[in-house]
């Protein structure tokens, strides 16, 4: 079915948001906790033949991987709905993230404050692609806590780049954090135009299916 020329037939803008991080941040938790329908997730199982790459350690419980991507849909207003895709977090799926990002209006980098140092990967990819992103702190029972000019010091996070507190289990965290995503990638799209860039050069278009 065509969602997107339904969609369009309704006056309803849909629009590609994009969830990543590095292995184990909460990328699927977030894309659940939010989506009005069953999210389609690409788990699989840690296994032994992924010992010594996927270190785990100190993601106490964590059984499962995406190996694919996580997939789930949110209406955020009566003409904007929202089509999340969440990243695989391994190194070696991350061929994978180019086509991802394909038309997607904006970013979530998730960063897990037990393992700050993971983020630079993510962060440098963003960095060198067109898309607006912000960073969000998964904070949780248990995990270290820091100021946010602390962690946007250790990351030589750009002054430009949001960076917010989010808990991707809950549902209102997460919905004020896609807010965060949306009201970004307009000033983005606004200030592009201001400068004369051509329609297309500053954002993707909307996601279509």
């Amino acid at each position: 079915m065509d969602y997107a020329g339904s969609e369009r037939a309704r006056g309803i803008i849909s629009a590609k948001i994009v969830i990543a991080g590095g292995f184990g941040v909460g990328k699927t938790t977030m894309v659940g906790a939010v989506s009005e329908i069953t999210p389609l997730t690409t788990e699989a199982l840690l296994t032994q033949a992924g010992a010594g790459i996927d270190d785990a350690s100190k993601v106490p419980g964590k059984e499962t991987t995406t190996v694919a991507m996580d997939f789930g849909r949110i209406t955020m207003a009566d003409d904007l709905i929202l089509y999340l895709f969440g990243t695989p977090g391994q190194t070696r799926f991350w061929f994978m993230w180019d086509e991802l990002m394909r038309g997607a209006v904006g970013a979530v980098v998730l960063v897990d404050t037990r393992r700050i140092t993971d983020a630079f990967a993510p962060l440098d990819y963003f960095e060198n692609h067109d898309v607006p992103y912000l960073v969000a702190l998964n904070c949780f029972e248990g995990a270290p806590t820091y100021e946010a000019d602390e962690v946007r010091e250790a990351l030589a996070i750009p002054p430009k780049v949001p960076l917010v507190m989010t808990d991707a289990r809950r549902r209102e965290a997460v919905k004020e954090t896609l807010i965060d995503v949306v009201e970004l990638a307009m000033r983005t799209l606004r200030e592009e135009f201001g400068r004369g860039t051509p329609v297309g050069a500053a954002a993707a278009p909307p996601y279509e299916t």
